[in-house]
């Protein structure tokens, strides 16, 4: 239901490539929920989370060997097969993030707990694997992974149908969390390399980069817009045209928390209503674990709650479900518990209210066995809708990155603004390929996806230009007010006329547009 309301208004303010990619992305999210819950309701819970968490050990194994390369032996770091980390000393595997990774490793550790509890891998291994995750973990370097470390050991020290030794391994987590961290910090300060950084965790400077800056101008953002928010994906657009002198000075497209997210694009009450329904959905998920009368099939539902809980913590600093590898396992797992929490239910009024030789001869026409063949139609359309984002994302891939012969560039462009979902990727280049464009014909057409999907210093310059060109001066001179509070160094020749005596015009001659304020007051929608 929550993920419905969301779909519900993604085509309120977005251009086409923008809605159609977020209505695909939530379409799929909310038939990943259908399947893992129809596969819960079927009595295959358990099947279906075993492949899951033989998935999530093979990628924590993977991650794991990627980080290692990047710390240890950057040199291997080829960029094709194993993605070279953009901060020295911290792992970021090939998910080119390190908090990312961290979720991702947070993940595994969980599935290999599981799998040791479930009797299908030996205990032994099993801490062995557990123990690489911890340590790449530390060296991701990642502050949103110590916090999920510590709500391991919470659910070590809370949840008694875990066996002493799944306890005793998420108790232990901290503490060689922490022995791990020390011997690295120790190893580096010999010489041997330049590992992870221990200031990351001290109280100078600004420990929540730049997220204090961000939520602030967020709130100020809500207060001006409360009852229907800035638009369904219109946060940076919305924030990057609307004055703030001491905003941060990163080119931020989320809130970096999800409540606050849905209550700027939403609204209060369409955001309070989402948020609602989540967090019943959330409880509902919890109390299938908490309910299960089976011992085992109890530690699997809450592994896969606290699969679900990760991730929304995680998005309490940061956007993951934005990213589909993070949404739509976190959607599966959620959908196991929603759905093993239903058939337990059912079950239980059935043998209430049935007689025992009735419950024999009902079982092959029950309504879980009628939805199979609609749930494998569903399962078949994530398959083929994920291929086919993929070949539509190579349409514009080859604007960025040619190949050997590629066709010219124009003509790639072109190709790329017929995609359906990422459309806005070739409007970009469209925008600012050419310093020609701002005063071409028409340039302004170009303009339209690209800037409601992130405005950049180069997107900004481009589209200024072509206000400018266009007769729309004060517009443009808003643009490029706003702009300025970013103080990109990429847009320091930009504003070298205004800054530098030695290149300003002539006496007599005026000021390029960008040197004056607007004489008139503009807000965000005044650039829809």
């Amino acid at each position: 239901m929550a993920v419905s309301a969301l779909g519900a208004v993604v085509w309120a303010a977005s251009p086409l490539g923008l809605a159609a990619s977020s209505a695909g992305v939530l379409l799929a999210a909310v038939l990943t929920v259908a399947v893992a819950a129809a596969t819960a309701q079927q009595g295959r819970a358990g099947q279906a989370f075993h492949a899951f968490a033989v998935a999530l050990v093979v990628a924590g194994v993977l991650s794991s060997a990627v980080a290692l390369v990047q710390v240890f032996k950057p040199v291997w770091a080829d960029g094709t097969w194993i993605a070279a980390t953009a901060l020295v000393g911290r792992a970021s595997g090939n998910l080119r993030q390190p908090n990312h990774l961290s979720s991702l490793l947070l993940w595994s550790f969980i599935a290999v707990l599981w799998l040791a509890e479930a009797g299908r891998l030996r205990r032994g291994f099993a801490w062995v694997l557990a123990a690489l995750f911890i340590f790449s973990l530390v060296l991701s370097g990642s502050r949103t992974g110590t916090v999920g470390v510590v709500i391991l050991a919470l659910w070590g020290a809370f949840d008694k149908r875990l066996s002493r030794h799944a306890r005793a391994a998420l108790l232990l987590a901290p503490v060689l969390y922490a022995l791990c961290w020390w011997g690295l910090t120790a190893w580096a300060h010999q010489g041997h390399a330049a590992l992870v950084d221990e200031h990351r965790f001290s109280v100078e400077g600004d420990i929540s980069a730049s997220r204090f800056g961000i939520w602030a101008n967020t709130l100020s953002l809500i207060a001006q817009h409360p009852w229907a928010g800035v638009g369904w994906g219109e946060f940076n657009f919305a924030w990057s045209l609307t004055p703030f002198p001491g905003r941060p000075v990163a080119f931020f497209d989320h809130t970096h928390n999800l409540p606050l997210q849905l209550a700027v694009e939403l609204g209060l009450p369409l955001a309070a209503l989402v948020l609602a329904l989540l967090c019943f959905a959330l409880w509902r998920a919890y109390a299938a674990g908490r309910d299960a009368v089976d011992a085992q099939q109890a530690v699997m539902l809450r592994a896969a709650f606290m699969m679900v809980l990760m991730i929304a913590l995680h998005s309490q600093l940061e956007y993951p479900l934005w990213y589909a590898y993070f949404l739509l396992p976190a959607a599966f797992a959620f959908g196991l518990c929603l759905g093993s929490d239903n058939g337990r239910k059912a079950a239980a009024a059935q043998l209430a209210t049935s007689p025992p030789e009735a419950a024999t001869t009902t079982t092959h026409a029950s309504p879980a066995r009628r939805t199979a063949r609609p749930l494998v139609l569903a399962a078949l359309l994530l398959m083929g809708g994920s291929a086919l984002s993929v070949l539509d994302y190579s349409r514009v891939v080859v604007i960025f990155q040619p190949g050997a012969e590629p066709a010219p560039l124009a003509e790639r462009i072109a190709d790329g603004q017929r995609s359906w979902f990422f459309s806005h990727h070739a409007d970009y280049a469209a925008a600012t390929s050419s310093s020609a464009v701002a005063s071409a014909p028409g340039a302004l057409r170009n303009f339209e996806g690209a800037i409601h999907y992130l405005l950049d210093t180069r997107l900004m310059m481009a589209w200024a230009d072509a206000l400018n060109a266009a007769g729309d001066t004060e517009r443009a001179r808003h643009l490029a007010q706003r702009l300025r509070e970013f103080h990109n160094d990429e847009s320091l020749d930009y504003f070298e006329p205004c800054d530098d005596a030695d290149a300003a015009p002539a006496p007599g001659e005026p000021l390029p547009y960008q040197c004056t304020p607007p004489k008139r007051t503009f807000d965000y929608r005044d650039f829809r």
